[in-house]
C-alpha cells in the first residue's frame, strides 16, 4: 500500500528561485515518528526541511536539518507560511501560528512579505573560547553567546565577505554554530551584514537565516539606536532579512519562492 503526501521546495529571503535559503516543506496528515522525518530531510538535502501537520486553525511545525532536528528555524518558517497561503491550506488574510520546541511563533502577510514571529535571542558578552577565532580566522570586536551560537562582530563588511572558516574545526565547536557579523558599509541599502556557519547542525554555511537574526536583530538595536533594520546575509546565495524588535521579540520580514512542487511516496500502512 502507499500513499502521497505533498511536498516542497521553496527558497525563502528571496524575491527569485536558486538565491535565498532553500526549505523543504512537507505537509503531513498526522504526526510521524521523528526518525522517519529525519530520513526524509536527509532525503531532500537541504539545509531544512519542515514538517507540518494541522492543530485546529494552527498547525504543529518541527524543523530538521539532513543529521538533526532544529530548535528554531526561520527561513523553513517562512517557507512553510508561504505554501500554506499558495496552497489555499489557509486564508491570505488570516495569521498562522504555528506551535513548536520553541514556543509558538506566528506568520502574517505584508503584502508581498511575509512577516514572522520569534523570540528575541540576545547574545551575552564572553571571553572568545579557545579556538573559534582561529577557526574563523579573524580578530573579533565583540565575542557573545545565546542558547544556539557564538555571535562575532568583526571590523567591516569586507572581511565578513571575506572569511575562508575552517569548517572541521568549527565543527568541533560545543554549539549549534557561528555567527559573524559586521556594520554595513557607508552607502549600502541594509544596516549590516553577516554569515552563519552551522557545523553543529551538519551545515557548513546557511545562506541566509532567519534565527540567526534573532541574535543579530538587538545586537545592531542596541549599536546602532534603531528598532528596525535590514540585514544582508553575504553568502554565496545571499538572503534579505528586515528585522524588527519588539521587547523580547522579533519580527522577521522575508519573500519566498516556489522552486518545485511534487509528491513524497510513503510506502506502508
Amino acid at each position: 500500500m502507499t500513499r502521497s503526501l505533498p511536498l516542497f521546495h521553496v527558497d525563502a529571503f528571496t524575491a527569485q528561485a536558486f538565491a535565498g535559503n532553500p526549505a523543504g516543506v512537507c505537509l503531513l496528515e498526522r504526526h510521524a515518528e521523528a526518525e522517519w522525518m529525519q530520513l526524509v530531510a536527509r532525503e531532500m538535502n537541504l539545509s531544512e526541511t519542515a514538517f507540518l501537520v494541522p492543530r485546529g486553525a494552527d498547525f504543529d511545525l518541527r524543523w530538521f536539518s539532513p543529521t538533526v532536528e532544529v530548535a528554531l528555524c526561520g527561513h523553513a518558517t517562512l517557507a512553510s507560511a508561504h505554501i500554506l497561503w499558495q496552497e489555499g491550506r489557509c486564508p491570505a488574510d488570516r495569521p498562522i501560528h504555528f506551535h513548536t520546541a520553541s514556543g509558538v511563533l506566528g506568520a502574517e502577510r505584508r503584502g508581498d512579505w511575509i512577516e514572522l514571529d520569534f523570540p528575541s535571542e540576545p547574545a551575552q558578552a564572553i571571553a572568545a573560547p579557545p579556538g573559534l577565532l582561529e577557526a574563523l580566522g579573524v580578530t573579533a570586536q565583540f565575542t557573545g553567546q545565546n542558547r544556539f551560537d557564538y555571535l562575532v562582530e568583526v571590523e567591516s563588511e569586507q572581511v565578513v565577505r571575506g572569511l575562508r572558516p575552517d569548517f572541521t574545526a568549527l565543527r568541533t565547536l560545543l554549539t549549534r554554530g557561528a555567527i559573524v557579523t559586521a556594520k554595513a558599509r557607508a552607502g549600502a541599502d541594509y544596516d549590516f551584514v553577516s554569515r552563519f556557519f552551522a557545523g553543529g547542525a551538519g551545515i557548513d554555511e546557511d545562506p541566509a537565516t532567519g534565527s540567526s537574526h534573532c541574535c543579530l536583530g538587538p545586537y545592531w538595536q542596541s549599536k546602532l539606536g534603531k528598532a528596525e533594520l535590514v540585514g544582508f546575509q553575504a553568502s554565496a546565495r545571499t538572503g534579505v532579512i528586515r528585522v524588527r524588535v519588539e521587547g523580547v521579540r522579533c519580527k522577521l520580514g522575508g519573500e519566498a519562492v516556489t522552486v518545485t512542487k511534487g509528491e513524497f511516496v510513503v510506502r506502508g500502512a
